[in-house]
């Protein structure tokens, strides 16, 4: 997570009263940004992304809920360690728990409103479990779109550099409005944790050794283009900005509000049925992939249909077309293990993102065998090929997922 900078292109929400305002802040007041968050920039990459991590899988319930919750070899998984290194996963809670967020905002009736927060209020490990929580003050503004901006965990895996990331977070908060407005070098140095570095207080080091190599893997790792751009008074350089562009190429990868959704071939022929583009991606989300794939393939197939999207979410919400999958040779009987799939569906949607997309990468990592692996990439946990994997793979994560099952059928869990 890194911190929200002035940007004066943005606008207040509602009138500012001027009269309530002195100073330098009657210069233009209603174009003053709504808000700036300020986080240490002494994390490391894997600080970084974890705290993004963690607001992401967070997020739906931020303000509502005191605590958050989220298995902790998932949440290793998700920011590169080993599943089983709980000690690096407690060195990076405890770093977030010791940095210091900061704010400095107008808020919406123009007053001005300073803050500080540690990131994190608490976290601990228990049961394989990961507990943490927000203090509310800074809930509320993590939650705020216009305060604070999600970044996307797609892109956030191909950064290798901490400063890269932490320059791609300070440059994607203004991505709508072009630029990131003038920073002085001391405030730049300080978000890129070198501030207390003699040897980058020199304009020459900083711009060879943190801004050049940040701003070439910004542009190759990710959806925006940056360019920077100095001012000077005199010859020393006193300030610097970065342009801020799309970039096409990787476009794709910005898949922020689930609109990474319609990129989805599946996505299209939905929408030529007659479902909403809302809908499109709702199913998507909550259902999978493979998963929609097959239960479209089912309606598609039926005869007479007068409504197919409205029979396609009767179908999503049944589980209709799941039993057609053809089974291997050593699978449960087919109605029983049509259920089965249509509770490991179940489990699967009730996940968060986050989890859902470590629960994917973990169970692929453990796939050999090349033809699963890709059975696997096209059909999810709908796969034919993993049937007895799959169950196995959940009934690990919830012991009593199939117990209801096992017993009124009398096959084994």
């Amino acid at each position: 997570m890194r911190p929200e900078q002035d940007n004066r292109n943005s606008r207040v929400s509602g009138e500012v009263p001027r009269d309530r305002l002195t100073g330098a802040l009657k210069r233009d007041a209603v174009k003053k940004h709504v808000g700036a968050i300020h986080v240490s920039g002494k994390l490391t990459l894997l600080q970084r992304k974890l705290s993004n991590v963690l607001l992401l899988n967070a997020y739906d319930s931020l303000t509502q809920a005191r605590s958050h919750q989220i298995d902790a070899r998932t949440l290793c998984l998700m920011v590169g360690y080993n599943s089983n290194d709980f000690d690096t996963l407690k060195a990076s809670l405890r770093g977030l728990a010791e940095t210091v967020a900061e704010w400095d905002m107008l808020d919406p009736e123009g007053q001005q409103e300073w803050g500080v927060s540690s990131l994190l209020s608490y976290a601990k490990l228990k049961g394989g479990v990961c507990e943490y929580a927000y203090s509310p003050a800074l809930a509320e503004k993590l939650s705020d779109p216009k305060v604070f901006a999600l970044i996307n965990l797609n892109i956030q895996r191909r950064f290798t550099s901490g400063h890269a990331l932490a320059l791609y977070e300070n440059c994607y908060r203004f991505h709508r409005t072009g630029s990131t407005g003038w920073w002085t070098l001391e405030t730049f140095r300080r978000l890129m944790g070198v501030d207390d570095s003699d040897y980058y207080g020199v304009f020459k080091h900083l711009n060879a050794k943190i801004i050049k190599p940040a701003v070439a893997e910004v542009n190759r790792s990710s959806n925006i283009l940056i360019t920077p751009e100095t001012r000077k008074r005199g010859r020393a350089v006193t300030d610097i900005r970065f342009v801020i562009a799309p970039n096409p190429q990787l476009a794709i990868l910005d898949l922020d509000d689930g609109a990474g959704h319609r990129h989805a071939p599946i996505y299209e022929q939905m929408r030529a049925l007659g479902v909403s583009d809302r809908l499109a991606r709702q199913w998507l989300s909550q259902h999978g992939e493979a998963t929609v794939a097959e239960t479209l393939a089912y309606v598609v197939r039926q005869e007479g249909v007068k409504s197919p999207a409205r029979y396609l979410a009767a179908a999503l919400k049944g589980g209709y077309g799941l039993e057609e999958a053809a089974p291997r040779p050593d699978a449960v009987p087919t109605g029983v293990r049509a259920r089965k799939l249509g509770l490991v569906r179940d489990l699967a949607a009730a996940r968060t993102p986050t989890q859902r997309d470590a629960d994917r990468r973990l169970f692929a990592a453990r796939l050999a065998d090349g033809a699963a692996a890709q059975d696997f990439e096209r059909h999810g946990w709908m796969s034919a090929l993993n049937a007895q994997a799959v169950f196995d793979f959940w009934q690990e994560l919830y012991p009593e997922a199939f117990a209801e099952l096992a017993a009124e059928t009398g096959q084994g869990g």
